[in-house]
């Protein structure tokens, strides 16, 4: 059912169709609830293209990287959401959005980045190409005089602990990455979405911030493992796989080389303690906590189980 908008320009939305933790898809729904009209890019018409439409959407597909696509998608905008997944692209794929959207004027511009551009500066990067990439996004947005809303989250629940630990908990009962004894502060997608649209919803004071967004606590694997053990009411362990063993089995399943390359350094800084950090920007923004571990487990237990056929099929 499309929602009468209650207000007159519409809101981009970059990244719109992402898959698991993609935060534009939840935007898109939160934003299309409070009654925005909401323009939702995408990078082909597909399936998720089409329940974007369904929830109430103008989709409109296109390029970041593409200047023609931009000018469709921006003009008549006033607020953006720029967001755009590990990519070699990523710096030219920000200068182009933020070259057009100068174009046309927009009035608030928040722009995805990372909680690690936080502890980088001109003369102290990290290995990560796009780390670099981020940092140096964030000048050029810097210099290009937009009305700039900077976010940065730091790791994702749902790109570590679902994305790639799932397999190994639904099917050896093993929280299986490479963090050694190192802590981390997991933030939903959902949460970061949440703090977006309340950006988007009157963006004026937000101009010229940056929010570091961190989840519910900062601890160790084995603190996580034996949360997930009581939300799945089974005996989970945390296994600290070797990196390169683990960068391994991401190349079996045709990970890009830019994003194992990324996940890699990520993991090495979580073993020096960089992703160690907490702050409470996010209930400042939402007033609310952000999503803990156990509810987390909880609300994909599916997809951390072996359903009955597998786990029958398993024990053969």
């Amino acid at each position: 059912m499309t929602k009468t908008s209650t207000h007159d320009s519409p809101i981009l939305v970059t990244g719109a169709a992402g898959d698991i933790g993609g935060i534009g898809r939840h935007l898109t729904a939160m934003l299309l609830d409070k009654g925005y009209t909401v323009r939702a890019l995408v990078r082909r018409e597909d399936e998720r293209a089409e329940r974007l439409r369904q929830l109430g959407a103008e989709v409109v597909q296109g390029d970041l990287t593409d200047l023609d696509s931009m000018h469709r998608a921006i003009a008549g905008v006033t607020r953006i959401y720029f967001g755009m997944s590990v990519s070699p692209s990523y710096l030219e794929a920000t200068v182009n959005v933020a070259a057009v959207a100068r174009h046309h004027g927009v009035e608030a511009f928040v722009n995805m980045s990372q909680m690690t551009v936080t502890q980088m500066s001109i003369t102290a990067t990290t290995d990560s190409p796009q780390h670099k990439l981020h940092w140096l996004a964030e000048q050029a947005l810097a210099w290009s005089g937009l009305p700039v809303v900077t976010v940065r989250p730091t790791v994702f629940l749902e790109g570590f602990f679902l994305r790639l630990a799932a397999a190994g908990v639904r099917d050896n009962d093993e929280l299986a990455l490479p963090l050694g004894n190192s802590k981390t502060s997991p933030i939903s997608a959902v949460d970061v979405a949440h703090a977006v649209s309340v950006i988007l919803d009157d963006p004026a004071p937000h101009i010229g911030q940056v929010y570091n967004l961190t989840g519910f606590e900062s601890a160790d694997l084995n603190h996580y493992a034996h949360i997930f053990s009581e939300a799945l009411d089974r005996p989970i362990r945390y296994r600290d796989v070797p990196l390169s063993e683990w960068t391994d089995t991401l190349r079996k399943f045709g990970v890009p080389t830019h994003l194992v390359n990324h996940l890699a350094v990520m993991a090495e800084l979580h073993t020096q303690g960089r992703y160690d950090r907490m702050t409470d920007d996010l209930f400042k923004l939402t007033g609310k906590t952000p999503t803990n571990m156990y509810d987390f487990v909880k609300l994909h237990a599916a997809e951390f189980t072996q359903s009955q056929v597998a786990a029958r099929s398993s024990r053969r």
